[in-house]
């Protein structure tokens, strides 16, 4: 199991719209990770299961898209994640080692948007 390591991604405009759907197709191609996941498909997304890592099912927390040809965090996708860190959408089944370190990842870009995690409210 593994948290991302925090890559500083640029923030997208926080009125932006979230479809992690369509992100999901958008960072698949970005990323050439039709097939399978890579590394740069792993940079979009908070948490995966390193024992699976060559199965896109293994990617958990998908908060980034791509927006002029750039990996970019999406706020309302950080948002999204964040609410399912407390519960929303019936939470989310991580390894209980990892859920602080997947809080600290959030909680960073939480601040470049000048916003509080959820479980700090």
């Amino acid at each position: 199991m593994a948290v991302t390591s925090f890559q500083d991604l640029p923030l997208a405009d926080r009125d932006r719209a979230w479809d992690g759907g369509a992100a999901e197709k958008r960072v698949r191609r970005w990323a050439d990770a039709e097939d399978e996941p890579n590394e740069k498909y792993r940079d979009a997304h908070v948490w995966y299961d390193a024992e699976k890592k060559d199965n896109f099912t293994a990617y958990k927390l998908l908060i980034a898209d791509v927006i002029d040809g750039k990996l970019t965090v999406v706020p309302r996708g950080v948002i999204t994640a964040g609410n399912v860190m407390v519960g929303s959408r019936g939470g989310i089944d991580l390894p209980e080692r990892d859920i602080d370190r997947v809080k600290s990842h959030l909680a960073k870009y939480y601040k470049k948007m000048d916003d509080q995690p959820p479980w700090e409210q």
